[in-house]
């Protein structure tokens, strides 16, 4: 933690996420709410996408131009904090890649890579939480997303929490780790590819007899969600970050519109 960190409250800047902003708001006030709650002040300085959608497509000048906006914007914070471990491992692996020729910019892309973090890895693995309240019940599994697991070791955490939430049973899917078919813009370019492999995950999900889907990136529960909304079938999915926070007003991630209304 920082030095002064005694003197005055940890200065996280929440990286919102474009999908966030997007399509569910509710999730960056739950992530909000979970960092205010263990003694954070949180502001959400202007920001844009982190810039992977350029990155994974090769676009390197695109990618830069992101990367050194959301640079300015963020290196003041004590912490970068994102509900997201796609994009915080955008910012915290490949940023200091993208500038690793530029002797100006490689020491502060490398600065901001080592204080972003996943939102509940940072709860956990910097905060030291243990416990969180929510008045949350279910039977719930969780689907580890990709980048959070492989680029952040973000896999023990939420379920650390999860455990200890009195209302909330836990029921692990087979293949827990196994990717879901988002990968960004893979779902457009290998759109029948990933149907086949989102098709698994739901049978998988299906099977646990969870009667709700945690995830810890919105574009995997999106995927999902959209799955087994054309499925037929009645798992609620939901960002695991408003399970944490409690107090859920949102409707279940791919609800049809007339549930939100």
């Amino acid at each position: 933690m920082p030095e002064n960190s005694a003197a005055r409250p940890i200065r996280v800047g929440l990286f919102v996420t474009c999908l966030v902003d997007l399509m569910r708001p509710s999730v960056g006030f739950a992530a909000v709410k979970l960092l205010e709650d263990a003694g954070c002040k949180v502001e959400v300085p202007e920001q844009t996408c982190c810039g992977q959608p350029a990155f994974n497509s090769g676009d390197r000048t695109a990618a830069r131009d992101i990367a050194e906006k959301t640079i300015a914007a963020f290196e003041r914070f004590d912490y970068v904090v994102a509900p997201s471990g796609s994009c915080a491992g955008q910012i915290r692996k490949h940023y200091p890649e993208l500038f690793h020729d530029d002797p100006n910019l490689a020491p502060r892309a490398a600065k901001l890579a080592e204080k972003t973090h996943e939102l509940v890895s940072f709860l956990v693995d910097v905060l030291g939480v243990t416990s969180v309240s929510s008045d949350f019940t279910g039977e719930v599994t969780y689907h580890d997303s990709c980048s959070g697991l492989r680029e952040l070791g973000v896999k023990s955490q939420p379920r650390l929490l999860l455990s200890g939430i009195p209302g909330v049973k836990l029921v692990e899917m087979n293949e827990n780790e196994v990717c879901c078919g988002f990968g960004g813009t893979f779902a457009v370019k290998y759109g029948d590819i990933s149907d086949s492999i989102v098709s698994k995950k739901t049978e998988n999900v299906t099977k646990s007899g969870a009667t709700t889907l945690l995830a810890g990136d919105l574009g995997c529960l999106m995927n999902m969600a959209g799955k087994l909304q054309r499925e037929g079938k009645t798992v609620e999915v939901r960002h695991v970050a408003e399970v944490l926070a409690g107090g859920i007003d949102a409707p279940p991630i791919g609800a049809p519109a007339e549930a939100a209304e």
